[in-house]
């Protein structure tokens, strides 16, 4: 096991990492599409029909390449968050195994970001182009897209930021007071155990909600909400816990005091 002093640097730069990952996951998926930069389509005369598009080489090729980048995301968020492989890297990295989770995943992610193969010549399945259309369609997504990710943010803090982070898992370590998990209450743990995305509506609208789906653009909006779908285990009895959770979180914003969240 390490240090103490050296478990704090390397938690600290896991968040850090998985920070400016999701800093820049925005701009991937919202500012890109909603404010401009990499077109996410060509101009109407330079883009082919949906069979002229499946004979293109140079489509298909870079469509083969951003399905590659995705599977690579998906199989490193998968593989590692697997009972074998969480034990081995528990075994190996101790306290720090969900910093290293949080930034191989975000390591991955960058990948997808910065690599990633827009197709301009490709089909679009819509797009707002006729006026008003093209004024209150972009306004309208984007209004949306505030909102969805404001959502995020405020549902992260309710699951507790820090833990999801890896943060407070070495914190607790270092003033001995144990796995944070040890303290969730058996509700809490099959919610977990149930839901690894916490988020899945909100991210959704982020990735369809868009004035133009060009044809890369629909192949992530695809795989990643297969992927969304299949990792979204909820019944009755977690859904009534996470409002019984809600409403207590509620109450204590509303009178500040004191306590651990079950």
């Amino acid at each position: 096991m390490a240090p103490a002093l050296l478990l704090v640097p390397a938690a600290l730069a896991s968040f850090i990492l998985a920070f400016g990952t999701g800093v820049e996951f925005v701009r991937f998926t919202s500012l890109r599409p909603l404010l401009g930069g990499i077109p996410e389509s060509g101009s109407p005369d330079a883009r082919q029909g949906w069979l002229a598009a499946l004979k293109d080489r140079s489509v298909l090729a870079s469509l083969a390449w951003d399905l590659g980048l995705l599977l690579l995301f998906v199989g490193q968020h998968s593989l590692m968050a697997t009972e074998t492989v969480k034990a081995w890297t528990s075994q190996y990295f101790g306290v720090l195994q969900r910093s290293l989770y949080v930034a191989c995943t975000a390591l991955a992610l960058q990948l997808v970001m910065r690599y990633w193969e827009p197709v301009p010549r490709g089909p679009v399945l819509w797009e707002a182009r006729a006026e008003p259309w093209a004024t209150w369609v972009p306004l309208l997504c984007f209004v949306l897209h505030v909102i969805s990710w404001l959502l995020i943010f405020s549902i992260l803090l309710v699951f507790d930021y820090a833990e999801l982070m890896g943060l407070k898992q070495v914190y607790y370590h270092v003033l001995g007071l144990g796995e944070p998990l040890a303290l969730k209450s058996p509700r809490a743990l099959r919610l977990f155990s149930h839901l690894r995305h916490p988020v899945c509506v909100e991210l959704l609208t982020v990735l369809w909600v868009v004035p133009t789906l060009g044809t890369d653009r629909l192949l992530l909006a695809l795989l990643l909400t297969l992927y969304l779908g299949l990792a979204h285990g909820l019944d009755q009895q977690d859904l009534r816990y996470l409002r019984a959770q809600l409403q207590r979180k509620l109450h204590l914003l509303s009178r500040p005091q004191d306590g651990e969240t079950e």
